[in-house]
């Protein structure tokens, strides 16, 4: 059978002179000593022996790297191709994917749309945030894209401007307290329509005197506003600016350690090809001229495109940590800004109770203020003031009558 250009007849003693190979299928050595399978007719190649069974036609086995196996790598060296990382909850846990069923955007791997196997979300029964924000998201001003943790990062930083205005609310209102109680106060120093006399002039004299109280009770609901809403609204979470760069530095860093590892998986991919090529070339000059430098030509070139089948895939298993690593990271960070979150809510929930709390002990305290003017009011007797009136100022009860002529 004629040799297919880019190949090579086994050297004597190869394991395709003493063991049955399917059909089209030869065996080689590496430079590293480890024998792998080339198919004359397809130019698959791969690391593990193909299968004798009749109709079952060899397809490209996994390399087993030294590195640690975040990802599983096909080796072909007409056709180099990567799984992407296990998704998390997926259907088929042990599924391999090769690049024709994965798509990268942004650096990142994502199962492709059309081969995308049913995951399960991390927490089914929750809209958590580590199960929607894997994909980066078109910038509105059409500068690029935002990262999905940049988004929750705004979020955050978003309620912790919130909190802070609504601290400032809270100071108004305590500003206006504080103003309205100095106004009732300077007004119950009035002195207008202080000679009313009797019981309706002790019922004014409360009214003036209620003022003051009500001013007092006012000033102590603007402090209780102050120490008990304002300054815990205010202090919550001092250091949390601060707290979120550090997140979104160490996000950041990982994701441009993964578009780092993802440049040289591109790059290794593309010397793999120049090897291919270099080696092709070269096996068609050997059919053409025959020659002892060829064939060290020809077994350099098989060893240089080896080694760059070896040096794609440590990339790719590489790239494969980077990725797993950011994953990681990703889902235990964004649980910690879910709960902040939570954590801000409730801590504004609890403070705005406190505060209608306190509205409604200022109106209980301001109706005691009123209750004595109230109870002064019922007790008006316009015929008892005039009685106790006359008697402190009468001049005599005896009437004139008229002259007599």
């Amino acid at each position: 059978m004629a040799t297919k250009p880019g190949m090579v007849p086994p050297p004597p003693g190869e394991e395709s002179q003493t063991v049955i190979l399917p059909p089209g299928w030869q065996s080689y050595l590496s430079p590293q000593g480890r024998r792998y399978y080339v198919n004359t007719t397809t130019n698959e190649t791969t690391w593990e022996r193909p299968s004798s069974s009749p109709g079952i036609s060899a397809s490209p086995g996994p390399h087993r790297s030294s590195l640690p196996p975040t990802g599983t790598v096909r080796n072909s060296f007409d056709d180099v191709s990567y799984l992407s990382p296990q998704n998390l909850g997926s259907s088929s846990p042990g599924k391999k994917q090769s690049k024709e069923n994965t798509i990268t955007i942004n650096c990142v791997t994502f199962p492709h749309p059309d081969t995308m196997p049913e995951q399960q979300l991390l927490k089914p029964t929750e809209w958590s945030y580590c199960d929607y924000f894997w994909a980066d998201k078109k910038d509105p001003q059409g500068n690029g894209t935002v990262a999905g943790f940049e988004l929750l990062l705004q979020k955050q930083l978003k309620g912790k401007q919130m909190q802070k205005e609504m601290s400032e609310f809270i100071r108004e209102r305590i500003k206006i307290e504080e103003e309205y109680a100095k106004n009732l106060a300077k007004l119950s120093q009035n002195s207008l329509a202080a000679q009313e006399e009797g019981s309706l002039g002790e019922a004014w004299a409360q009214v003036k005197k209620s003022l003051a109280d009500e001013a007092e009770v006012h000033l102590k609901f603007s402090a209780k506003l102050h120490s008990e809403v304002e300054k815990p609204l205010m202090n919550f979470r001092e250091n949390f600016k601060k707290d979120m760069k550090k997140c979104d530095h160490h996000i950041a860093d990982l994701r441009k350690q993964l578009a780092s590892r993802y440049a040289s998986v591109e790059k290794a991919r593309k010397a793999l090809t120049e090897r291919q090529r270099d080696l092709e070339m070269k096996t068609q000059q050997l059919e053409i001229k025959l020659s002892n430098k060829t064939e060290e030509d020809i077994k350099k070139a098989r060893r240089k495109s080896t080694q760059a089948g070896d040096d794609l895939m440590r990339c790719v298993d590489l790239y494969n940590q980077a990725q797993s690593k950011w994953f990681e990271e990703m889902v235990t960070t964004t649980l910690e800004l879910e709960r902040l979150e939570v954590e801000r809510v409730e801590m504004i929930r609890q403070h705005l109770c406190q505060y209608t709390q306190l509205r409604h002990e200022t109106d209980m305290f301001n109706q005691s203020t009123v209750e004595p003017v109230d109870q002064l009011l019922r007790k008006v007797d316009p015929a008892k003031d005039r009685e106790l009136w006359v008697r402190e100022h009468k001049t005599g009860n005896i009437r004139p009558v008229d002259m007599e002529i």
